[in-house]
């Protein structure tokens, strides 16, 4: 019964519930079958859609379903790309957070560093003003949680995908590393992966931050407008982009 009325607080209160409502009412207002009625309908149909988990799960599956964690992973260094930062925000041993995607790529880089014992690249710089160095604050995340801060290596030039890569690759190949463990979410490893070998690197994938559950079995929480959903749409519509855009270089 409480996810009844959490689904109906969502649906008719928060976004993007309150907008399909106010697309609909709009569209009703009008009364007539005109053309501007017709795109409202469809504005409100195609952003319910893209507001489910069900819709959110076909768009990113695919993605995420590309690569499989090795069993026994191994390599001669991590390399963990960025997905964000705060600049201010308090925390322990000084200010600045990780995003959501950041973080949960940062524990399984941690997780893989004590079980390998292998030397860590952070990459990621400082994007906007209002955000944080991605790479400073992900060392000092993982040195708190006992990783020797000898090996970290910081990369905080980058802004994007390629540079991550591009900028990584001159710490790999100025230690002579051969082989890497790469480490992201794993909607975007299939971006990260054809980086890597545009830059002639050689990677093993390890995918983690899932957004969507393997299992496909359809729960009532799977059609009711998200903010979450439509986020994880949007997020796999800039990774197809971005694919798709590699191929044109």
């Amino acid at each position: 019964m409480l996810y009844f009325i959490k689904a109906a607080y969502q649906t008719l209160l928060l976004p993007p519930g309150v907008f399909i409502i106010a697309l609909l009412v709009c569209a009703w207002c009008l009364k007539r079958r005109t053309l501007r009625t017709r795109g409202l309908l469809l504005a409100a149909v195609l952003l319910y859609l893209c507001s489910t988990h069900w819709v959110a799960g076909l768009f990113v599956r695919p993605l995420e379903g590309l690569y499989e964690p090795p069993r026994a992973p191994q390599g001669d260094v991590i390399l963990m790309l960025g997905g964000g930062a705060t600049v201010d925000t308090p925390n322990l041993g000084g200010e600045g957070h990780l995003s959501g995607y950041a973080a949960n790529r940062l524990l399984t880089t941690a997780q893989l560093a004590k079980k390998t014992g292998l030397p860590i690249i952070v990459s990621g710089g400082k994007v906007f003003d209002s955000t944080g160095t991605e790479a400073e604050i992900a060392k000092r995340i993982l040195t708190d949680l006992g990783v020797a801060p000898e090996r970290i290596f910081a990369e905080s030039d980058s802004l994007n995908t390629q540079q991550n890569i591009l900028h990584s690759r001159a710490i790999i190949r100025q230690h002579g590393y051969q082989r890497v463990l790469l480490v992201t979410s794993a909607f975007h490893m299939p971006r990260a992966v054809a980086e890597c070998r545009a830059a002639g690197l050689t990677v093993t994938p390890y995918p983690t931050d899932y957004q969507a559950s393997r299992r496909r079995k359809l729960e009532f929480y799977h059609v009711w407008p998200s903010a979450e959903a439509l986020a994880i749409v949007s997020l796999s519509v800039k990774e197809y982009a971005g694919l798709a855009a590699l191929q044109l270089r």
